[in-house]
């Protein structure tokens, strides 16, 4: 007999196994009250589909709960839908869902008050392994309003109950006038028996007996645990057990001190908000329905986060969602976990890479979308272009939140800018279509606290800070005590400083370098403000080659050769007669390096350059001191130019106290 549906090929996660699923139409045998109205085996082509089914149909056996408490939210929501259709006359009653752990009889029981099924729909959904009741429900009524609420798409997921209990129960009453109540029934291997029953009530019941290997599902604490992570948000009531609450006393006891006494009560214990805010529409939501939904979802956050982004979007593609910006400031390893994907309300994943940008996992949040199957490997993620379109569009809408942010309001942005600077640097290193967009605001920050974009400054700055070769040259401190002195000579000159810190900054200058034509950057401290910004040719130098070969010996003794190089340079006269920097390059490689991005370039010593000034009278004076007290004042000299960049310490720091205290008369 020619096979009534057509074949479908199931790729079982984990494994990668094949396994070729056939659907057969049975015809089922008429119902016969209290006896076993039918026998069979579930039509599957291999009979090694169970084993395969416990061990691989899913790598977490937790799962099992997510999908059969799924479906019966499933059935309850294709009921309210058949009712707000009219194809369902009766009375909907309070649809719910309720887990019944009995730790006794080893079993788990899903209940649901809603579709049910009849001997015929088992036949079809249950015995025909894959075929989805809920995918071909949605095609049935495409179009119609309410249909996209159903979470269908399971196929396999009924059959997870295999992968810990090793006999299952169904005991279903459908919603159809005069339907006889069923059983169906397996011990985990091809054969079933389904049988009549008395039920009364509407619905479905899957009872589970649970294995000896599978003992810990049996512990309430960790079924709690699995419905909180997977069915949190699910759009039916669910419900598991009792909790205590305390109230006043209904009785009106008061305590000494005449407060209403409070006394516990046991209250039903629903585990899910049903309509969580990301369901809702923005405009019927206000800025404390936000806030109150991020604790939420992150119970243990004490900060609020900065803003929000509402995403709602329903062509080419469906997505919903809500994405916080939290407080991230100096902490670029915060954790990547903190966006939850979700299908139709129900968890998937915590780990979003493939379908969010890198730089945006580092907001916090929920996305939403059907066109992602509950089943995902990275592998379809990376290929599916509807992931694609949602990673774009999430760009997009962050990008453009930021830029109204901004236009609207540039005050409030320029004090958020501490917060929001490693995630904008971060966005524009690795996603170059955010890069474009935050090039209108992405600000950087002077030492007198003002900001500017980098168009802004440019402009500020071209005039008095553009050297010979006509590259504008933007000097910036990190730490602007550490550095002051060279700060001050800076700012004596007429030039602005930039205050740039933070663990991404070095990439980050390095990214407007090869973006922005003649700009450079250069930290204070990198050389000799002469050298920094080449106004006209080399100052001459008061001292000879000869001179400075003399010199260069007694500068050498005060400082590791292995960290330090003497040089000489020809210097304004009122630059300090020495300096201790770090070429810009140099800095950068070893900053990069400690993020993880200077691979290339290999391990890069610590070594500084000790400069020393040439026309600076000091020096010049050396020439005609007597050895001893030309090395007592190249030492001085040294230990001063050293406690400057705080790289005095220990034993040289405490020497160069005492020494000074000796000489104070």
């Amino acid at each position: 007999m020619k096979s009534e549906f057509p074949r479908n090929d199931i790729l079982l996660p984990r494994t990668q196994t094949k396994c070729h699923i056939f659907q057969n139409g049975i015809p089922i045998a008429k119902a016969y009250e209290n006896k076993i109205m039918k026998t069979g085996n579930i039509n599957v082509q291999t009979e090694n589909i169970f084993p395969i089914i416990k061990k691989f149909l899913y790598s977490d056996h937790e799962i099992f709960l997510r999908e059969l408490v799924s479906n019966a939210v499933d059935a309850s929501q294709k009921l309210k839908f058949l009712s707000s259709n009219g194809e369902f006359k009766g009375e909907l009653g309070d649809l719910q869902v309720e887990v019944v752990l009995d730790e006794k009889n080893k079993t788990i029981t899903i209940k649901d008050n809603g579709i049910g099924m009849t001997a015929d729909e088992i036949d079809k959904y249950i015995n025909q392994i894959a075929f989805s009741g809920a995918e071909e429900f949605v095609k049935k009524y495409e179009g119609k309003e309410g249909a996209e609420q159903i979470i269908g798409h399971f196929g396999l997921g009924f059959y997870s109950a295999f992968m810990v209990a090793d006999k299952v129960q169904i005991k279903t009453l459908s919603r159809h006038d005069g339907s006889q109540a069923i059983q169906w029934e397996s011990n985990g291997d091809p054969e079933y028996t389904i049988t009549d029953i008395d039920k009364k009530d509407r619905g479905t019941e899957i009872v589970l007996h649970i294995t000896e290997e599978s003992k810990e599902f049996l512990e309430k604490e960790r079924i709690a645990g699995i419905l909180n992570k997977y069915c949190k948000f699910l759009p039916t009531s669910i419900l598991f057990g009792t909790k205590t609450e305390y109230i006043d006393s209904p009785e009106g006891e008061k305590e000494e001190d005449g407060k209403l006494k409070r006394v516990a009560v046991e209250v039903p214990n629903f585990i899910n908000n049903p309509t969580p805010a990301w369901t809702k529409k923005p405009k019927d939501l206000k800025d404390e329905e936000y806030k109150s939904f991020y604790k939420e979802l992150y119970p243990s956050t004490f900060d609020d986060p900065l803003f929000h982004i509402h995403l709602n979007v329903d062509y080419p593609f469906n997505l919903t969602g809500i994405l916080y910006f939290p407080k991230i400031k100096e902490n670029v390893e915060v954790q990547r976990n903190k966006i939850n994907l979700y299908s139709n309300q129900v968890f998937i994943t915590d780990s979003v890479e493939e379908i969010v940008p890198e730089f945006l996992t580092l907001l916090h949040g929920v996305i939403d979308s059907p066109d992602i199957p509950l089943n995902v490997s990275r592998s379809y993620l990376q290929s599916d272009s509807n992931v694609k379109k949602i990673s774009s569009h999430i760009t997009k809408k962050v990008a453009d939140k930021l830029a109204g942010m901004f236009k609207k309001d540039r005050k409030d942005f320029e004090e958020k800018w501490n917060d929001l600077q490693i995630f904008v640097q971060y966005g524009m290193l690795s996603d170059d279509k955010f890069a474009d967009k935050a090039k209108g605001f992405c600000l950087v920050k002077n030492t007198d606290n003002a900001c500017f974009t980098i168009d802004e400054y440019k402009e500020k700055i071209a005039a008095l800070q553009t050297d010979k070769d006509g590259k504008t040259v933007c000097l910036y401190t990190n730490n602007p005590e550490e550095q002051f002195s060279f700060v001050k000579k800076a700012k004596d000159r007429g030039y602005d400083v930039l205050h740039l810190d933070g663990p991404l900054m070095s990439h980050w200058i390095q990214k407007l370098e090869t973006t922005n034509e003649n700009i450079t950057f250069s930290r204070v401290d990198a050389d000799s403000l002469d050298k920094l910004i080449k106004k006209t040719e080399d100052i001459p130098s008061k001292l000879s080659k000869e001179d400075e070969e003399k010199l260069k010996p007694v500068f050498e003794a005060n400082v590791n050769k292995e960290k330090f190089m003497v040089q000489f340079e020809s210097m304004s006269e009122d630059e300090a007669p020495i300096i201790i920097t770090q070429p810009e390059f140099m800095r950068r490689m070893m900053e990069q390096q400690r993020m993880g991005g200077g691979g290339m370039y290999g391990a890069f010593p610590e070594m500084h350059h000790l400069v020393v000034n040439a026309n600076h009278p000091k020096v010049n004076v050396l020439l005609e001191k007597e050895e001893a007290t030309q090395k007592e004042m190249v030492k001085q000299l040294t230990d001063l130019a050293l406690l400057a960049q705080g790289l005095l310490k220990g034993e040289a720091l405490n020497d160069f106290v005492e020494r000074n205290i000796e000489q104070i008369s």
